[in-house]
């Protein structure tokens, strides 16, 4: 049988001997119990059913071992002794240690049986170790006892301290919580053996962190220790956090860890403007929704505990501001609602008011959350542009207006507090055809080109007005020119018209249904009246009924037609219009006379000589092309011809030409330069076209006004008219001469105040003239009233 023993020296424990012998005790019971018992030696085995009813020896219960981990001595630990009963002491028996650690970590003495580990032990690495131990006989190995497993468990020491594996820890709670409240648990572990002693019993303590925060010393759940805390005061809290094994004893091992705990917000603070009076200012030339300035309201609470909302409770402001709130900053943002006039009014004040939009019950009585500010705004003056009133124009024109007639009068003003002079002109990419005219001082709108409805209907044109100081403050206005119809174009036929009649035609047969056209549109809608023309009222072939319809119908009047007397009539027909002033013109239908059969079908008439063939050989068609050309060449050949017998355009010191204007600095002469031009166009245009002065060579070229110029107008534009019908006479005349030259057009008006000076009218009277008021005309005239004034008695000259 197999047995173990301890050497009762220092390196054993008491309390591990009772130990073995606790559990060798139990493992003997086992081991019988469980029938484990085994023949001591193989050779014995003939002998065994001799002794199976004798009752065997209790011996000693060897299968486990005992060792303290981490031992430090420099001789190996003995672990115990393996001993066999079959061994006498002197040296037969062989002892042989197999299994985990055998050799590496556990050695045996081959003749003692005695164990040792020559290894430091550690059991948070390694509890035990299961061997396997050999009793051979030395001189032939054969084995005495039979193979038998014993286990060297490794006692535990407290060698390990405890670990908060899951440190350094973050946690958060939210400020102004009462005392007690949970931030956080921690947990540190210990590797040594929970099972024996106290070295992995851990207890809990706070060594940093204090008053603020408490540790459970059994759970390690961390509270907060003081009410109260604010996160505006301190916000970020450093506590350091100690396990301790052995129950806290003294001589235990410890591990710390930190807790960084961050105080989280909670809405305590009530918002708060740090200006309670704000100045600011706006040009009144700001756009609507641009920014006046910013207010904002502080609030020492942080994300949506600080959000604001801003808005305008009072003022004098409220309905030209706004003001929106920034979700990123948090301030008020106040900006231009309508538009500003510096000269309507100068200054606003408004009254703001900031508010959180999220409140916690709990801390309504830190309140009100809510805080207003006064906010004065300053209206700058700027230079604005002219303002059109109205701010557009809608006329309507009839297209017979004649040239230079005032059609609207634009009016502008300069909104400014200077009231600069304004200047009026027209933006010539907006009247490409330069049909109207605008004068620059009075705004007067007139017309500088006949007017077309048929051609263009609508004219849309823009008027700028410039302050004549600063001309970089240009106003506009639309103006929408509405070309109204009048009876202008006489109605014509739809289309050529040429008719056909058999030569056994019958008396009242139709043989053409006309209808006409006309280019003006009357408001009651088009209406023609149809009749045969007064040289053909009573004409004995045909005749025309008017279907009331706007078209007619072309009858026969009598029978019998013959192609060889007359193939051909023309039928001369009056329309009619039904405007004011009626309006018609004459369209000549072309009948010819042709051969039919029986059913009325054209077989032949002399309308095939007019009628070009079906197909033109290729020939036929180069001639017609060639004499076309021929032509063409001719035409240009006759007008150049023409152009150079006109007058050449070289001036010519002996030579006049018309619009030139000759400068002297004498008073007299000139009589030769008048025949130049019509100076009596010059002096009053409305009497020009009775004194008007032909030359032999050249063409007149200022003619009276009177039929451009209208006799009554609202404003006095006499010199207006004038230039602008002289512009469109020579826009139009392309061959009056002189080309591309600078025109001057002098016009003196209708008359002075003064009435005329000259003495050529003298003669005409049979008194003598008096000069005495020209002593009346002031310094100016002095001159002349010493000449021509009356002296007195004392011969005083006056």
């Amino acid at each position: 049988m197999w047995t173990s023993g301890r050497m009762s020296n220092a390196k054993n424990l008491f309390g591990l001997g009772v130990s073995l012998y606790f559990w060798g005790l139990m493992d003997l019971t086992t081991t019988v119990l469980s029938g484990s018992a085994r023949p001591l030696f193989d050779g014995q085995e003939d002998n065994l059913s001799d002794k199976l009813h004798q009752r065997m020896k209790r011996s000693w219960v060897w299968n486990q071992f005992f060792v303290l981990e981490e031992y430090t001595g420099t001789d190996p630990l003995y672990v115990g002794k393996l001993h066999s009963d079959m061994d006498r002491g002197d040296g037969s028996i062989k002892y042989i240690l197999s299994g985990e650690g055998a050799g590496i970590v556990f050695t045996i003495d081959d003749t003692t049986g005695d164990i040792h580990a020559i290894q430091r032990l550690d059991r948070e690495e390694r509890s035990q170790y299961t061997l396997r131990a050999q009793a051979l006989d030395r001189r032939t190995g054969r084995p005495m006892e039979p193979e038998s497993e014993f286990i060297i468990k490794i006692q535990d020491i407290n060698d390990n301290e405890p670990k908060f594996l899951d440190g350094p820890y973050v946690a958060s709670v939210p400020e102004m919580s009462p005392v007690g409240t949970s931030v956080i648990q921690v947990t540190a572990t210990d590797a040594d053996d929970p099972t024996y002693g106290n070295s992995a019993r851990v207890v809990y303590s706070i060594l940093q962190g204090q008053p603020y925060f408490s540790v459970d010393s059994r759970t390690g759940l961390i509270r907060t220790a003081l009410m109260n805390m604010d996160r505006e005061a301190k916000e970020y809290y450093e506590v350091i956090i100690q396990a301790k094994d052995m129950g806290g004893q003294l001589g235990g091992l410890a591990g710390t860890t930190t807790v960084n705990i961050t105080l989280s917000d909670v809405n305590d603070n009530p918002p708060r403007f740090p200006q309670k009076h704000y100045q600011m200012s706006v040009l009144e030339s700001a756009p609507v929704s641009s920014t006046v300035g910013r207010v904002v309201a502080k609030d020492l609470d942080e994300g949506i505990n600080a959000e604001m909302k801003y808005s305008l409770v009072d003022g004098d402001g409220l309905d030209v501001f706004d003001i929106n709130t920034d979700p990123n900053y948090q301030v008020g943002i106040i900006t231009v609602r309508k538009p500003l006039s510096f000269e309507s009014k100068k200054s606003y004040t408004l009254k703001v008011e900031g508010a959180n939009p999220h409140l916690e019950m709990r801390f309504l009585n830190l309140g009100p959350f809510r805080d207003t500010t006064t906010v004065h705004i300053s209206v700058e003056d700027v230079d604005e542009p002219p303002v059109f009133e109205p701010s557009i124009y809608f006329v309507e024109v009839p297209e017979d207006v004649e040239i230079g007639t005032t059609i609207q009068i634009i009016s502008a003003k300069d909104p400014d507090v200077t009231n600069n002079s304004i200047r009026y002109s027209i933006d010539r990419s907006s009247d490409p055809g330069r049909f109207f005219y605008v004068d620059i001082t009075s705004g007067a709108l007139m017309t500088a080109r006949p007017l077309d409805r048929e051609d263009i209907s609508w004219h849309n044109i823009t008027v700028l007005a410039t302050e004549l100081n600063n001309p970089s403050q240009v106003g506009s206005v639309s103006v929408t020119v509405k070309v109204l119809d009048v009876n202008d174009n006489a109605p014509e036929f739809a289309r050529f018209y040429e008719a056909f009649v058999c030569e056994n035609a019958k008396a009242g047969q139709l043989i053409q249904t006309v209808s006409a056209i006309d280019k003006d549109d009357p408001p009651e809608g088009q209406h023609f009246y149809y009749s045969l023309a007064p040289e053909a009222a009573n004409n004995p072939n045909f005749t025309l009924r008017d279907n009331q319809d706007n078209t007619a119908w072309i009858l026969t009047r009598r029978s019998g037609f013959r192609q060889h007397e007359q193939s051909t009539f023309y039928l001369p027909i009056l329309i009619s219009d039904n405007g004011r002033p009626v309006l018609s013109s004459t369209g000549t239908l072309t009948v010819h006379v042709c051969s039919c059969d029986e059913e009325g079908m054209v077989m032949s008439c002399n309308a095939e000589a007019y009628v070009l063939p079906v197909s033109l050989s290729r020939g036929a068609l180069i001639a017609i092309l060639a004499c076309v050309f021929v032509l063409l060449v001719l035409v240009l050949l006759i007008l150049s011809m023409r152009r150079q017998r006109k007058q050449p355009y070289i001036i010519d010191e002996e030579e006049n030409i018309h619009e030139n204007i000759v400068r002297y600095d004498d008073e007299g002469g000139g009589e030769e330069d008048t025949e130049a031009f019509d100076i009596a166009a010059m002096w009053n245009p409305r009497e020009a076209q009775l004194v008007v002065k032909n030359r032999q060579d050249m063409l007149p070229e200022i003619e009276s006004l009177s039929r451009y110029v209208p006799q009554a107008c609202v404003m006095d534009n006499n010199v207006h008219n004038y230039v602008l019908a002289k512009l469109y006479e020579a826009d139009m005349d392309l061959w009056a001469p002189p080309f591309d030259s600078l025109q001057t057009y002098m016009f003196e008006g209708n008359g002075s105040v003064a009435e005329s000076l000259s003495s050529l009218q003298s003669v005409t009277t049979d008194s003598d003239q008096s000069y005495d008021y020209l002593t009346d005309w002031g310094p100016r005239f002095k001159k002349l009233a010493e000449m021509y004034g009356a002296t007195d008695s004392s011969g005083a000259l006056w």
